[in-house]
């Protein structure tokens, strides 16, 4: 993917390995700690009801986009 995005002028991000996208509750920001692998739906208290990989993928959306600002800052 890094050799890709050098064709086209695209900075990739890596995020932490332990960075928690799948745990992190995108609407409130509560971390779900005992989220099971086994749970494909996550729950919030706040109401967020959403499937973990989508969940994730927002997660990490979210997390590039606050490494540009602050890069751009």
């Amino acid at each position: 993917m890094e050799y890709k995005s050098k064709w086209n002028n695209i900075q990739v991000i890596i995020a932490d390995r332990f960075f928690p996208s799948s745990k992190l509750c995108s609407c409130c920001g509560k971390i779900k700690k005992d989220l099971k692998l086994s749970e494909r739906i996550y729950k919030c208290e706040c109401g967020n009801i959403i499937d973990r990989d989508l969940q994730a993928a927002l997660n990490l959306k979210k997390y590039g986009e606050d490494v540009l600002k602050r890069s751009v800052a």
